[in-house]
């Protein structure tokens, strides 16, 4: 097996050198707004579609979080497999993962204690060849390079599941969860809006119904399960952007939506 968990979408969802995703980085902070905002993030809830799409979005809330967390020494990414089945959930057992900027070191033993914890963990090699957890990295790269990490790719698995494996990933206060998902796709932008807009209200008001009856997003089984734990442990969840493809295409036919939160 090898050691590395090599890039799979460099070139595509993002830059495949670090010198463009610098600058795209730069270029989100340029228009970073004033965020009227107090809260320690515990967790994040982002967007990983390409970066012209989506990456202002997220950026938003790793800025953010990177102002207010000096403390981060572990990142869990978890999101949707996209590409093949997964029955349950693969965490990465490599030594590293790749970004155009540089390594970032994989925390084995933790991922080892979760796959001995959760029935439901395991690892499937080819299911790490996903975009919706990679896009991330080059983010966590530049905002806490010296943590490590954790990749978690779900596929067939219950909400309450996963929530199982968050409420454990929330034990530690230096550890920080980052929540994957895209909205809806493929409405005409006035139907997105409807859709999302019905979405971003249930997780403000952690709706475990209103998610499950009208929301749609590729990464609902995540943002279910994140909504649960936030209940459990009494986290808010505090908007910070929402868009469509609409505002870089200008094709309001059949549009994907992005938003992005922090959980504190």
């Amino acid at each position: 097996m090898n050691k590395y968990r090599k890039s799979a979408v460099a070139g595509m969802f993002y830059p495949d050198m670090c010198s463009e995703i610098k600058h795209y980085i730069a270029h989100f902070d340029k228009e970073m707004p004033e965020l009227k905002l107090d809260v320690i993030p515990r967790a994040l809830i982002v967007p990983h579609a390409g970066y012209i799409y989506s990456g202002y979005t997220a950026n938003l809330a790793y800025h953010y979080t990177a102002l207010k967390r000096s403390d981060i020494e572990r990142v869990v990414v978890i999101g949707p497999s996209h590409r093949i089945y997964v029955s349950g959930a693969s965490v990465a057992l490599f030594e590293a993962y790749h970004t155009p900027c540089g390594e970032l070191e994989i925390d084995l033993r933790y991922s080892h204690d979760l796959q001995k914890k959760f029935p439901c963990i395991d690892f499937h090699p080819s299911a790490h060849e996903e975009h919706s957890t990679e896009v991330q990295m080059p983010f966590i790269h530049h905002y806490f390079k010296h943590a490590k990490i954790v990749e978690i790719v779900y596929g067939d698995i219950m909400h309450d599941e996963l929530s199982s494996v968050i409420d454990e990933v929330l034990k530690d206060e230096k550890t920080l969860l980052v929540i994957s998902t895209d909205l809806s796709h493929f409405h005409t932008e006035e139907e997105a809006n409807k859709l999302d807009n019905h979405c971003i209200e249930a997780i403000k008001n952690r709706d475990l119904h209103a998610l499950t009856h009208g929301c749609e997003a590729c990464g609902m089984t995540g943002v279910t399960a994140m909504v649960q734990s936030a209940l459990h442990y009494d986290l808010s969840a505090h908007f910070l952007d929402y868009r469509t493809s609409f505002s870089r295409t200008k094709d309001d036919s059949r549009v994907v939506g992005y938003t992005s939160f922090v959980i504190g």
